[in-house]
């Protein structure tokens, strides 16, 4: 059994505010080794499961947020970043059995966590097909590219409910719950049993193949910057149109292509 799990921050137990994510804020540091635990836990599940090659990706950011030394020795570890198209999910390829992430969060527009975004805090949204587009979409249709399925969700209830809506057999553990610019969350502890439980159920089912995340056929990605000149400098990329003064779609088949649009105008 061979695992991949990509862990971001603002869907970490009890964060609720941009200081709180950010390396060089004296905040950070609770966060990080919170998230650094939960990522811990996922991969003692995965082991208590019999998986035996875990990489972990750490995808926020600086992508040099967890602390290695808190991950069990099984694990191998990928920081920074690769500037290679699958971005947090950097790694990745067919040979993985199952994908889980770790303190993932709601979409840009969504109120459903105060810390809401889509890769960047440069835009209004992201959509693809009409839907809004948490992060958690764009990387699980990159385990379906890969025909990895999505195993497990840790983070806000917005996007747990978001996840389950779409696949209701992929577990999810719902650890903050958005109210206003704060959150409702439940004890670090709790989190951390609760992710090694959920995590351990979903590695050990035979049937992974029934939670692979729904790949489509044809992509319309569209992008409401919050800036008119980046949505200029974005329709300069090959089949990009710009649709308003803020706004650019981009039409393909193959999700790859969407992942290097994405990589280059978001």
């Amino acid at each position: 059994m061979k695992l991949f799990i990509s862990s971001d921050i603002e869907g970490t137990t009890g964060i609720a505010h941009w200081n709180e994510t950010e390396k060089n804020h004296p905040d950070w540091k609770y966060f990080s080794e919170q998230m650094s635990r939960e990522v811990a836990a996922a991969c003692q599940g995965a082991i208590d499961a019999g998986c035996e090659d875990i990489l972990v990706k750490d995808a926020h950011d600086s992508a040099r947020n967890i602390d290695p030394h808190a991950l069990p020795e099984q694990v191998r570890i990928l920081r920074g970043w690769t500037r290679k198209p699958l971005s947090m999910m950097a790694g990745l390829d067919e040979s993985f059995d199952g994908v889980v992430f770790t303190g993932y969060h709601s979409a840009a527009g969504w109120d459903t966590n105060p810390l809401s975004h889509t890769m960047n805090g440069r835009n209004n949204y992201v959509k693809i097909n009409g839907q809004s587009a948490p992060e958690a979409m764009i990387n699980a249709m990159g385990a379906a590219y890969c025909g990895v399925p999505l195993l497990c969700v840790t983070g806000d209830k917005g996007l747990c409910d978001y996840i389950k809506s779409v696949n209701p057999e992929i577990e999810t553990v719902p650890v903050n719950e958005g109210c206003g610019e704060g959150v409702i969350s439940i004890h670090p502890e709790l989190a951390i049993r609760r992710i090694r439980e959920a995590v351990a159920r979903a590695v050990a089912r035979p049937d992974k193949e029934k939670c692979m995340f729904p790949l489509p056929k044809h992509f319309v990605l569209e992008i409401c910057f919050k800036k008119h000149s980046d949505a200029l400098s974005a329709a300069q990329y090959p089949g990009v149109q710009q649709i308003n003064e803020t706004t650019v779609r981009y039409e393909c088949d193959d999700f790859m292509q969407v992942a290097q649009a994405i990589k280059w105008i978001l």
